[in-house]
């Protein structure tokens, strides 16, 4: 039988030291020199199955303790030099594993260390924003990564860009798309750069939604999209090429502090680019208000999505000629949010947008189907708000796809120009929430996830509240 080869040095050594022994000793027990037991411990010669025998029947080792990996060290190392103080640190996991055999506990002790800072970063995090809603700036910074930095710099702006709604106008213009924008772009783009746009299927491109060949001049589009995201995706490449001027201001004065953030950052700029592409501002706006903000209508009329269509909508601030102030949010049915947006800048401070009690968490439960609350802040602030589950790219019949809602609100006194207060129960109470748990102080909320950190929590055994977390 061929013998299994196992390196296990620095769990040798704890063993040895463990009983106390020098190499000499324990190599005499084993029946091998001590330069050869030198060599085991340093990982320079393996061991084999006569030896793991040895060790069971003269020292009482068992094999499996040998053979363990310290896979759950490595997979928490990994997460502590992922983060951006660390990352680029280690060139690979070679000596993570290192460092997980050969200093378990001292391993341990780096993740416990590590996960202490991070809950105080997300601590200083929550008493930061607490304060900024106070009106009193703070000077917190963290580590960010570009694609957080983004996503702050986006959420904290009104969501409307001058030059590029402009330069969106002039293409339609040039265009003259009538109903079929999808083969006015293809055209344009044919006749002026010799592009060809082309639809793939899922085997021949099965990691993207959009790719240029810049060598054959072919723009590819997945199948896996919707007719509404193929559209987005071409008009994107076109905006790309046509608005490089404007965007290219915008993204300046942006003021972002890295190449990857301005490269994200270009990225959604294009994306907005598409959208008033495929929604011109003023007709759009004409329709919005005629159509009393009825995002399905407005779906219909403009052939787009109902995500695109109320992304849309909270973009309309044009001095002059504005809409309703529309925010939006869109989470995936683990809670993680990562798209923000706001006519004036999303309303962290007023809305927060954290709270598991918004309906957009029940969308899921509902697919396709609009929900439409009236809820209320600690501090007696309302907003109208809407959810619905959106459809995103399709999967294969044995993939798993992330599955996302949006929610898009306003602040009740807009309620009677939209059509959604129509929907809304008959003398209903609006559905108490908070900006985010960990800055929450409601008392005996059923959906409490976090204790605040403005609060002691209360540790009385003789007591135990409706929520999870009990505070004073």
């Amino acid at each position: 039988m061929a013998e299994q080869k196992i390196f296990a040095g620095p769990r040798i050594r704890r063993v040895r030291l463990a009983k106390g022994l020098t190499q000499t000793a324990m190599a005499e027990g084993l029946g091998i020199s001590p330069s050869y037991l030198n060599l085991i411990e340093r990982n320079q010669r393996p061991l084999t199955v006569q030896l793991l025998l040895k060790l069971s029947s003269v020292y009482g080792v068992e094999p499996e303790e040998l053979q363990g990996e310290a896979g759950g060290t490595v997979t928490a190392l990994r997460e502590v030099f992922a983060d951006p103080l660390l990352v680029g640190e280690l060139p690979g996991d070679q000596e993570l594993i290192e460092v997980a055999d050969s200093a378990p506990n001292a391993a341990a002790a780096m993740v416990k260390l590590f996960r202490a800072y991070k809950e105080q970063a997300e601590r200083l995090s929550d008493l930061s924003e607490m304060l900024a809603r106070e009106g009193r700036a703070t000077s917190l910074i963290s580590a960010r990564l570009p694609v957080d930095e983004v996503r702050e710099t986006f959420e904290r702006r009104p969501n409307y860009f001058q030059s590029i709604e402009e330069e969106a106008e002039a293409f339609v213009q040039l265009l003259d798309p009538g109903d079929d924008l999808f083969g006015a772009l293809k055209e344009w783009l044919k006749r002026e750069y010799g592009i060809v746009v082309r639809t793939l299927p899922v085997a021949t491109m099965p990691n993207w939604r959009r790719r240029y060949d810049r060598h054959s001049q072919r723009l590819f589009i997945s199948e896996r999209l919707s007719p509404f995201d193929q559209l987005r995706e071409v008009a994107m490449e076109a905006c790309l090429i046509r608005m490089q001027v404007a965007i290219a201001a915008e993204l300046k004065a942006l003021k972002l502090s890295s190449d990857e953030a301005r490269r994200l950052a270009r990225f959604e700029l294009a994306r907005y680019a598409a959208h008033a592409l495929m929604m011109p501002y003023q007709p759009f706006l004409s329709a919005a208000q005629r159509a009393r903000y009825d995002i399905d209508v407005l779906r219909s009329r403009f052939g787009v999505s109902f995500e695109q269509a109320a992304n849309r909508l909270t973009t309309l601030q044009r001095k002059g000629a504005s809409g309703v102030p529309f925010f939006m949010q869109e989470v995936d049915n683990a809670g993680n949010r990562f798209r923000r947006a706001g006519a004036e800048g999303f309303p962290h401070g007023r809305f927060g947008g954290g709270c598991p009690k918004l309906a957009v968490h029940a969308a899921f439960a509902q697919p396709g189907q609009v929900l439409v609350e009236v809820v209320e802040m600690p501090d007696g602030g309302k907003f109208l708000t809407i959810a619905r589950t959106l459809e995103g790219p399709q999967g294969a019949f044995n993939e798993r796809p992330r599955r996302t809602a949006i929610l898009i609100g306003c602040e009740i006194e807009h309620c009677d120009e939209i059509v959604y207060a129509a929907a809304l129960p008959f003398a209903s109470p609006p559905t108490p929430i908070g900006p985010a748990c960990r800055l929450c102080e409601r008392v005996g909320c059923l959906a409490r996830a976090e204790p605040p950190v403005t609060r002691p929590l209360g540790l009385d055994e003789m007591v135990t509240g409706l929520s999870a977390f009990d505070f004073q």
